[in-house]
């Protein structure tokens, strides 16, 4: 009997996160970024995830061989941050790449909303994401992950159409109804594009419990959690999709739980036990026919209990500035201004929408835990300052190319 699949995936991405731009700066002081918050918190989380568990997969890699697959999407901002403060970073997912073991998936260079927004411009991010993909671990994308699991029937299409075969997405509840995530599903307008969907349940007993001892599954050990992913393929269920942040581990959930003990017990309890065993996306796909057409006429996302866009253009704050930003779409294509364009990007950073987040409850919580400002409304006046800023230069240069 063939085993049932698990997919782990994990998604990597650190914003360039804007310095305290006064309403005085506009039109004086075009630097933007934060410097030594920038470099303060990836030499820190570097330290504390990314290289320990990195090392930690090598490990398991060196340990099980062929038996342990794993997947990444390594955004254009976390990667430039890498080479910055970094290289170490690099050179160790630069590592798992050689192991053949590891598949890399593309996704936009901004972790932008560009999906969402601009056709033109998220081809031109995905395109550009895969050249860095290329260029750092010699793979050629053919798995897309959107920025935070956002999609549609709309933005599966535009996927397609730039070659993907495979694409990630949220299982969310509202969108499946009484069909399972555990299987692969299908694009209805390009029947070509297979969608792996991420099972909240179980990967959110890692992503956001595994250290909560209220928690009735505390504590969670390898022996207890294989026995989770078995019942959830029961009911013929061929392939779980295991997707959080990369981060979960020795940032989010520290060391000090036990989590990095947790993935090292992992494999071996699966690899042991001769179920279930792991993929990647692309492998998934390859194994599995679609058991049919998904419908998503809205857009989804992995964020929050609503499971869409809310988290970003929930509010009016958030949809002035995503409007005034891609506002500025028709101006830049008559430029070729390297630097605009590289501000234009980091701009589109999805962090900077969601740190103006006015959600309360559960939500609410979850986005104060990783927000720079104090206020909703210290995020949006420092970034629509850093806009204002940005627009002045934008027409400026407009008026010169005239």
């Amino acid at each position: 009997m063939a085993k049932k699949q698990i997919c782990l995936y994990f998604q990597v991405h650190q914003p360039v996160r804007l310095r305290l731009y006064r309403f005085f700066d506009i039109g004086k002081d075009s630097h933007y970024y934060d410097d030594f918050a920038n470099r303060s918190i990836m030499r820190r989380v570097a330290q504390k995830c990314y290289l320990p568990m990195n090392e930690v997969l090598l490990d398991i890699i060196k340990k099980h061989g062929d038996a342990f697959k794993v997947s990444f999407s390594i955004s254009g901002s976390a990667m430039e941050q890498f080479e910055r403060y970094a290289p170490e970073v690099l050179d160790s997912f630069k590592a798992l790449a050689d192991t053949g073991c590891v598949e890399f998936l593309a996704e936009t260079y901004y972790h932008s909303l560009a999906s969402l927004a601009s056709p033109a411009e998220f081809r031109l991010q995905v395109e550009k994401h895969k050249e860095a993909v290329e260029r750092h671990f010699g793979q050629t994308p053919v798995t897309f992950r959107n920025t935070e699991l956002i999609y549609s029937d709309g933005i599966g299409e535009q996927v397609s159409d730039m070659g993907f075969k495979t694409m990630l997405t949220e299982g969310a509840k509202h969108i499946l109804g009484w069909q399972s995530p555990n299987f692969i599903y299908t694009n209805p307008k390009k029947s070509k594009l297979k969608l792996l969907l991420r099972n909240y349940q179980l990967s959110d007993d890692i992503a956001f419990r595994f250290s909560n001892k209220a928690w009735d599954g505390w504590p969670l050990t390898a022996e207890k959690y294989l026995g989770c992913l078995k019942d959830a393929v029961q009911d013929g269920g061929k392939v779980i999709g295991l997707f959080m942040d990369y981060e979960t581990f020795g940032e989010h959930q520290g060391a000090e739980c036990g989590i990095f003990e947790f993935m090292r017990a992992l494999p071996a309890a699966v690899v042991k036990d001769k179920e279930l065993e792991f993929v990647t996306p692309q492998r998934a796909a390859a194994a599995h026919k679609s058991v049919g057409d998904l419908s998503v006429p809205q857009p989804i996302s992995w964020a929050d209990e609503e499971r869409d866009t809310s988290a970003w253009l929930g509010n009016e704050l958030q949809q002035d500035a995503y409007n005034k930003l891609y506002g500025l779409q028709e101006k830049l294509s008559l430029l070729n201004d390297p630097a605009l364009w590289n501000d234009y990007g980091h701009l589109q950073e999805s962090d900077h929408l969601y740190y103006m987040c006015t959600k309360f409850f559960t939500d609410g919580e979850v986005h104060k835990r990783f927000n720079p400002y104090e206020t909703p409304y210290e995020a949006f006046i420092n970034y629509m300052n850093v806009l204002s800023d940005f627009i002045i230069r934008v027409n400026n240069a407009i008026a010169e190319k005239q």
